[in-house]
């Protein structure tokens, strides 16, 4: 079952979240987490619930910002989505993101985006997104130099 994400679960879903983003600390996520959820017209976390089990989540936003390959404003933009491996392969991710898909058309949104880094999961992950429907865009390579 997939849920709006609510103050009390903002521990739980913390968890999973930095299954995702291993380098940000549990507070900078709680706290990014709590204010979404707090001001619900910006964006929106998703659970997915086994039981009493938190065991996947989807976040999605409002970005009002050039997205690439968009032609609207605002664009529903999907920041993150996990789901535990033993749960995968099992339609949980497709439900996620339908659930963010209906949030961002009661939202007013008709495009929805997404991205993905080109690291050692390139290939599930662009299959996951082709499976869902998202076409590619664009491909770019960033640059930093030190000076």
């Amino acid at each position: 079952m997939i849920i709006k994400v609510s103050m009390d679960m903002v521990p739980s879903l913390t968890v999973l979240a930095s299954e995702l983003w291993p380098d940000a600390s549990e507070e900078e996520l709680k706290d990014e987490i709590a204010a979404t959820v707090d001001d619900k017209s910006q964006g929106m976390y998703f659970v997915y619930m086994e039981g009493k089990e938190a065991v996947g989540f989807a976040q999605c936003s409002l970005r009002r910002d050039y997205v690439e390959g968009s032609t609207t404003t605002p664009v529903a933009y999907l920041e993150g989505m996990y789901v535990n491996p033993q749960y995968r392969g099992q339609g949980r991710g497709r439900e996620l993101v339908k659930a963010c898909e209906d949030w961002a058309r009661e939202m007013g949104c008709v495009e929805f985006a997404s991205d993905c880094y080109m690291d050692g999961d390139f290939e599930m992950k662009k299959a996951f997104h082709d499976a869902m429907g998202f076409t590619e865009v664009n491909r770019i390579v960033c640059y930093i130099k030190r000076i």
